[in-house]
């Protein structure tokens, strides 16, 4: 591993804290996916990145604001990385995904906050995520109530900005966030010191469609019988692309689906003969969360697709490229992005559509709907969602858990009996 400290002590971490945190990260990158058998070989990118995720990236980082360019750290799929990228800006997740940030965010949060939320606060506070000290101004949405008190909290000395998303989905809610982007837009201009032309905005809808469209492949492939990719390995995948650059994720995906294609041709599969299909549904899993991946396939299942942030909807819908104007390139972002069906929408009818047409074209024999605790809404929600599969004859599975691992073996005993359950079938 090449030596940041000297970057991560400009940033004003918390080295000591921070070591703490490096020293649990290989044995959990090991035992989660390094242990497994006849992976792709082009995981190795990915395998990289995760074993220096608060190095490489980060220096690229801090390399481009020297340069003059802003960085924006965002929370949610509903902020369109176009506009920012249309400025000469750069978009990066932030850290929200492990047990050891949430202690530092308790300190000014409810314990009764989504552990997710509290590992955000705490990963700032503490100063052990370089993505929260690096981005010049954070971006937060209003798709729940717990973010939206956060942001008061992480916005006292980082500028932030929230983006407003509508709760409904008719045509007037459209036009709203299609005056929400473009105020947006507004703002990212005064930030960056650059303008936002029709030109360049067609430029980064065309370069993040080119992302969807090759996270969409490897996607693909994993609805093949012949299953040339794990679902650790698919959602490691996932979780890097909201920190790396979009053109190079773009690269390495299609790099992916291309031996896994192949594989898929020569058949190549890493699951074993009869192993279950699972479709995982529920609140987003950011990294390092594998807990669940790592609990169901090594309980004799497989992971084919996640219907959440980290999964299918953050590729699916293209922007229309077509617009010529600033005006309808903010109305295409719009219906792009108020397609995706998260649990802050009602009516969110949907979401349930997504999972169902999942269930069908990734062969799907369970679905596995976990929510973070607290997490009012997917909770809320898992009743709607629990219902329709039942009616359908497709066996469901809710569960509740946060990111300490306390829990493990009873999850690994409920995920096993389901396991056991669809096999008798």
């Amino acid at each position: 591993m090449s030596d940041y400290r000297s970057m991560w002590q400009d940033l004003g971490m918390d080295l000591e804290n921070h070591d703490l945190l490096c020293q649990v990260l290989p044995t959990a990158v090991g035992d989660v996916f390094l242990s497994q058998k006849n992976r792709p070989k082009a995981m190795d990118f990915w395998d990289l990145v995760i074993s220096e995720v608060h190095g490489i990236r980060p220096a690229e980082l801090v390399k481009a604001q020297q340069e003059g360019r802003k960085v924006f750290g965002t929370f949610c799929v509903y902020v369109p990385d176009e506009v920012i990228i249309a400025a000469n800006g750069i978009v990066t997740g932030l850290c929200g995904g492990s047990q050891f940030w949430v202690p530092d965010g308790e300190k000014v949060l409810p314990k009764s906050t989504c552990p997710l939320v509290k590992a955000s606060v705490g990963a700032r506070l503490g100063r052990t995520c370089p993505f929260f000290r690096i981005a010049d101004m954070y971006v937060g949405e209003t798709t729940c109530d717990a973010k939206k008190k956060a942001y008061e909290i992480l916005g006292e000395d980082v500028p932030m900005y929230v983006m407003d998303v509508p709760q409904m989905k008719r045509p007037q809610d459209i036009v709203r966030w299609k005056d929400e982007i473009a105020a947006f837009a507004k703002r990212v201009e005064e930030f960056t010191g650059n303008t936002i032309t029709p030109q360049k905005l067609a430029e980064a809808i065309k370069v993040i469609n080119e992302r969807r469209k090759a996270l969409k492949r490897v996607f693909d492939c994993r609805k093949s019988e012949c299953l040339p990719i794990s679902g650790r390995d698919a959602l490691l995948m996932m979780q890097i692309s909201f920190f790396d650059d979009p053109v190079r994720c773009a690269k390495m995906c299609n790099r992916l689906a291309d031996e896994l294609e192949q594989r898929i041709k020569d058949g190549v599969s890493v699951a074993e003969a009869g192993a279950k299909r699972i479709l995982v549904t529920g609140t987003p899993l950011a990294v390092p969360n594998w807990k669940l991946h790592q609990i169901i396939e090594t309980s004799g299942a497989v992971v084919v697709c996640e219907e959440m942030c980290t999964g299918n909807r953050y590729f699916e819908n293209l922007v229309d490229e077509t617009q010529e104007t600033l005006e309808g390139q903010f109305m295409a972002l719009a219906e792009r992005y108020m397609k995706t069906n998260c649990a802050c929408f009602t009516p969110n009818k949907g979401r349930i559509d997504d999972i169902m047409r999942m269930v069908k074209e990734y062969h799907v024999d369970g679905v596995i709907d976990c929510n973070l605790k607290f997490c009012c809404l997917y909770d809320t929600e898992k009743y709607q969602v629990s219902r329709a599969l039942k009616e359908a004859g497709v066996p469901v599975l809710s569960l509740e858990t946060d990111y300490a691992d306390t829990d493990a073996e009873q999850l690994r005993t409920r995920v096993g009996a389901f396991v056991e359950m669809i096999s008798a079938k």
